[in-house]
């Protein structure tokens, strides 16, 4: 084949893939079809290697945009979330959740409560994360922030609407429960919001207050009775009774000696060195734990 008829192939081949919208095998054919030239390969396999490339990149690029829309607070992972000073909460219980599988399809629910401090967002942050890496859909948020953008739809006639574009989500964190308003219109919204999620998709909520102190946040005590009763329903509880990270990094910082020599330090390149990733895995500094 002459060099003349291989460019205009080539350049028919770059507009196909233009309308097929296949824009990862359009950057990558050119080197791909050269290896298969080269080392003989079948028609079949090059097609199908074109294949898994696109596929991997469409999934990339769907976790991509997930994770932009999740509204994850950074730096909040399951390898950062120091399991041995929260010995309530099982790592392996908590791994199984991460998959999504069986307690998304059902709208079960997640409840983390615990003092200021405790690692509560943190958990429901790393959770969401590995969620989104699996290729489901979540949205981290404070509650009082989203029940401020309910009561404005309220107002705007628009609450249902508003309510319902929030299916797309499959699990819905709310966090820092606590400090809603006791006010009956900004309550009835997040009732409002629990009603409708109710067995069709998934909330976690964390909050300080266990559900006996529920009545400082839901005025209307058949209000309290009956959002606790949903959200129980289907429901994994975490009790995260302990000390709060942030007081006791703090005592440490006034009374220690300084940073302890066995934390994790980062080498020229961002990375943990050898020594410091195997000190982190069983030691993670109490800073890298917040509510």
């Amino acid at each position: 084949m002459s060099e003349t008829a291989r460019t205009v192939d080539a350049q028919r081949l770059t507009l196909l893939l233009n309308e097929l919208r296949l824009p990862a095998i359009k950057q990558v054919w050119p080197d791909f079809a050269a290896r298969a030239d080269k080392e003989a390969w079948p028609a079949a396999r090059l097609l199908a290697t074109l294949a898994e490339h696109e596929v991997a990149e469409r999934d990339r690029r769907r976790i991509e945009r997930h994770l932009l829309e999740a509204r994850l607070p950074p730096g909040k992972t399951i390898a950062t979330f120091a399991f041995e000073a929260v010995p309530m909460i099982s790592k392996a219980q908590v791994l199984a959740l991460c998959s999504g599988d069986g307690w998304l399809d059902t709208g079960a629910n997640l409840l983390a409560f615990g003092p200021p401090g405790g690692g509560k967002s943190h958990l429901a942050a790393a959770i969401g994360l590995a969620l989104v890496e699996n290729g489901w859909r979540v949205l981290f948020t404070r509650t009082s922030d989203l029940v401020q953008k309910l009561q404005i739809a309220r107002r705007e006639l628009a609450l249902e609407a508003t309510i319902a574009k929030l299916d797309k989500f499959h699990l819905l964190i709310l966090d820092d429960l606590a400090y809603v308003t006791k006010d009956q219109a900004e309550t009835s919204v997040l009732f409002e919001l629990i009603s409708t999620r109710y067995e069709r998709r998934s909330l976690m909520i964390t909050a300080n207050q266990p559900f006996g102190e529920w009545g400082k946040v839901f005025p209307d005590p058949a209000m309290t009775l009956a959002a606790v009763d949903r959200l129980v329903h289907h429901a994994t509880i975490f009790e995260m009774n302990v000390e709060s990270y942030r007081r006791k990094t703090a005592i440490q910082r006034r009374t220690g000696p300084g940073r302890p020599p066995t934390r994790a330090t980062i080498t020229e390149n961002g990375r943990l060195s050898r020594h410091d990733n195997q000190v982190a895995e069983t030691r993670l500094p109490a800073s890298n734990q917040s509510d």
